[in-house]
């Protein structure tokens, strides 16, 4: 019997304290204002506040759309109200002076010394700084990759686990409840086809006489996987089973007597391959389910009968395809789901004429799985030739949450193209038409594949090149991060020989001299971490982590440049240690930060650069 979920570990997230979040105290500070200024104002307008970096630090620190979005409320012009606004914030706790602008932001420039804060803050909570409680603790299962194992992961299987686990790293450091989870399509016609290939291997292990085209020619499903990958496979059902699954001759038994077997066993060896790359790229999901296990529980026909009790599951003809149709179309009876009624396109088959359910049916009871294992927010992370089955799908679920808040958002992952030497690289020698997950981080190794696939957004395509992911260039962001990382180590491993270096330290180490606009800006980009997790883990967007991070290392690489060009701008100041030891705090601060955003990613902070 197959086991339905195996856990490689616990929840893979705690929820944080709530840590520092200079934004969220400013805007906390705006809504307060603004409720002197408007004394009605419902709650639902003071949600839609938002306080965001200014596009221009000419303009000030921040800005706020307050006066926008509750004008109404407010029974004001957004102008009007923002004069009101600006008034009541400016010289607050924080916010030093307030200006209206446009035709209702409001400006805000902060006190100095509430930014330098946030490098004690940084200090004190240390990696832990950028985590919100945003989440709340609410249970998010992400699944991801999910690959038939037919075969070795590939590099569109590469993009889907990077993606899913960052997204997945960035939702519990935004105060979720995160589940990782690997859904084993062990079932039905691919996983036939597999267990033919491996035991076409498996004779060929014993030295059978039969030739490939034989062989295919007389199964059912003609031979589908070719790779080498399945040879050893072939090998050690030879070692396990002798010459006993062979028929006479070492020809084709009686599938009745080796086909179970060797399914089983085929499958079990492509899972641990799975296992052992995702491992090499640095997944680790929590729970596995098997799609063929949930079938024989009985979970699929479940699902089926609970819709029909709510009156979502009627026999009919499914609505011919739109345009020519295909020449093996012919109406037939099939028992359909009501999807119109949930945002669908057309009714969708749960079940074939021939009374076998299809492969919706299981992905349904897979999702209603979930759903009963305490599974709020589900994200599906899918390759975008999946695209046409995501309407499908959510209104399934919607019809499975009823009135509750369970939901299902997608995440589809666009096609990579890897280049070498600007040339396209089509296939490998390991699985004979395509790259595999091994042979990339063999080439590149895993940070550079982890940081590079969270370049670009999911849903673009993007190209893989292989010699300007290891090039030592501005042009290759995951260098460019991790060698600000290693510069800031570099200084505080020098600033160490004379000073104590320690965060605690340093968190009592006076700031004030931390004025050059470069040194503002660093801050500044430091503050807007929380701000950027809360915004990314809200949007599903992992990528925007790596975006954050490239700017933050090219302030402090600009940093680093004035200080070689200005001397007095330099970190280790012989002859005067508060301004030293203010700036390796600053540097400390750089380093934590972009550990942080490194650990959401998966990528490794790099101490030093060879």
């Amino acid at each position: 019997m197959l086991t339905v979920r195996f856990r490689s570990g616990g929840n893979c997230s705690k929820r944080p304290a709530m840590p520092e979040n200079i934004y969220a105290r400013v805007r906390a500070e705006v809504i307060d204002a603004l409720r002197q200024t408007v004394p009605e104002l419902p709650d639902d307008v003071a949600a839609r506040v938002e306080v965001s970096p200014a596009r221009d630090p000419a303009h000030g620190d921040m800005a706020t759309n307050a006066a926008m979005v509750s004008a109404k409320a407010g029974r004001q012009a957004p102008a009007k109200l923002a004069q009101a606004l600006a008034a009541a914030l400016t010289d607050g706790p924080d916010v030093l002076r307030a200006e209206p602008a446009g035709p209702g932001f409001v400006n805000l420039t902060l006190r100095t010394d509430a930014l330098r804060a946030t490098i004690g803050a940084i200090l004190r909570e240390e990696e832990a700084f950028g985590g919100s409680d945003v989440g709340a603790g609410r249970p998010v299962n992400v699944e991801y990759v999910s690959a038939n194992p037919t075969g070795p992961l590939h590099i569109g299987h590469c993009r889907g686990a990077v993606v899913g686990d960052a997204l997945a790293n960035l939702m519990g450091k935004a105060g979720f409840a995160v589940t990782k989870e690997y859904y084993i399509n062990d079932s039905g016609a691919q996983i036939a086809a597999l267990a033919w290939a491996a035991y076409w291997r498996y004779l060929q292990a014993l030295g059978t006489g039969m030739s490939e085209e034989e062989f295919a020619a007389a199964t059912p499903t003609g031979l589908q996987y070719k790779g080498e990958y399945l040879i050893p496979v072939g090998e050690a059902l030879r070692a396990e089973h002798g010459d006993a699954l062979a028929g006479p001759g070492l020809t084709i038994a009686d599938p009745a007597r080796w086909f179970e077997t060797v399914r089983e066993f085929a499958v079990a060896a492509m899972m641990r391959s799975i296992r052992e790359d995702l491992a090499a790229l640095g997944v680790q999901q929590d729970v596995f389910t098997s799609e063929r296990a949930l079938i024989e529980r009985g979970e699929a026909d479940r699902v089926v009968e609970r819709l029909r009790a709510e009156g979502l599951v009627y026999e009919g003809v499914l609505e011919p395809p739109k345009g020519k149709l295909p020449e093996d179309w012919e109406p037939r009876e099939q028992t359909l789901f009501r999807a119109t009624r949930f945002g669908d396109d057309v009714d969708r088959p749960l079940r074939k004429s021939d009374g076998s359910n299809t492969y919706f049916t299981n992905d349904i009871a897979n999702h209603a799985d979930k759903m009963e294992r305490g599974a709020e927010l589900m994200i599906d992370v899918w390759g975008a030739d999946h695209g046409g089955y995501v309407s499908r799908m959510k209104a399934a679920v919607k019809a499975l949450a009823g009135n509750g808040k369970q939901r299902l958002e997608i995440v589809l992952c666009q096609i990579v193209h890897v280049l070498r030497g600007g040339e396209p690289v089509r296939m490998s020698k390991r699985a004979g038409t395509y790259v595999t997950l091994s042979d990339l981080l063999e080439w590149v190794g895993r940070d550079a594949v982890r940081f590079t696939m969270l370049t670009r957004q999911s849903d673009a395509q993007m190209e893989f090149d292989l010699d300007a992911v290891v090039a030592q260039t501005r042009e290759n962001p995951v260098f460019y991060v991790q060698y600000a990382h290693a510069r800031c180590r570099s200084v505080l491993r020098l600033a160490a020989e004379n000073h104590d270096v320690s965060h605690a330290a340093l968190g009592q180490a006076p700031l004030d001299s931390l004025a050059a606009d470069a040194e503002l800006a660093l801050i500044r980009r430091l503050a807007a971490w929380p701000r950027t997790v809360e915004g990314a883990a809200l949007a599903q967007e992992p990528h925007r982590i790596a975006f954050y991070l490239y700017d933050l290392a090219g302030d402090f690489h600009m940093l680093w440049n004035r200080g070689r060009d200005d001397s007095t701008l330099r970190f280790l100041q012989a002859d005067r240690k508060a301004e030293t030891l203010a700036r390796v705090a600053l540097v400390a601060a750089t380093a934590i930060t972009i550990r942080s955003g490194l650990h959401v990613l998966g990528v490794t902070p790099v101490e030093e650069m060879r």
